[in-house]
């Protein structure tokens, strides 16, 4: 049976995966697959939609897909970040990457696992992705939160660079109220600082734009980062 999209009212969260919404009237839990605080996005009242789930080992019915901010609506799905970029590898929509081929998801690398591998022009590519979902003082920004896992992720693309492939890191933007991204270093200067770091051994970063429609999981252009 298809899963459907359910309008509803953002009421609390519970803890990082549990969220209260209302549905016509009744409060359920529902799942919410995003660690990050997304403060400024979870709302008591605001609109939310949701998708319904069939599969009865489940512990709640509904999952949370989007949160409305600024009369748009936010992808909260961290997963569909990568999806949306897989799928414009596919369609070889990506400019800094020329007719790519042998692409995967979630390919190991020594010890790691990484979101996406590919080829392109005879090269091994390990990509890994990063979903944006804040925006601030205009900016879309990453990450909303100290992130060590997005830190430990930068170190594993210094050495896939280190050994002779191209490594590179992806800021998907799940927000679309923005047209301008930066690294947030006051929520976390560390992985800042890694960027940095990364960047000059060579990693490569490209933030680009999703497309702005409900269940679309496709890019449509890239913005520039800037660099502070």
């Amino acid at each position: 049976m298809n899963r459907i999209f359910i309008n509803a009212i953002f009421i609390e969260r519970i803890n990082r995966f549990i969220v209260h919404v209302d549905i016509n009237g009744e409060v359920y839990e529902a799942h919410l697959p995003n660690t990050g605080r997304c403060k400024e996005l979870l709302v008591k009242g605001i609109p939310v939609i949701l998708k319904e789930s069939y599969n009865k080992n489940r512990k709640t019915r509904y999952t949370l897909h989007y949160v409305e901010n600024n009369g748009m609506y936010v992808n909260l799905i961290s997963v569909t970040a990568n999806e949306a970029l897989y799928n414009s590898l596919i369609a070889d929509h990506i400019k800094e990457i020329t007719k790519p081929y042998n692409i995967k998801k979630e390919v190991t690398y020594g010890n790691s696992r990484i979101d996406i591998f590919c080829q392109s022009e005879g090269q091994d590519i390990y990509i890994e992705v990063k979903g944006v979902t804040l925006i601030e003082d205009d900016f879309l920004q990453f990450p909303d939160a100290p992130t060590k896992r997005g830190t430990k992720h930068l170190e594993e693309l210094i050495r896939i660079k280190n050994n002779g492939s191209r490594a590179i890191v992806f800021f998907i933007a799940q927000h679309n109220g923005a047209d301008k991204f930066k690294i947030n270093k006051e929520a976390d200067p560390i992985f800042h600082q890694t960027l940095i770091k990364a960047l000059s051994y060579g990693v490569e970063a490209y933030v680009y734009k999703t497309i702005d429609e409900i269940g679309s999981y496709e890019l449509t252009y890239s913005i520039k980062m800037i660099e502070e």
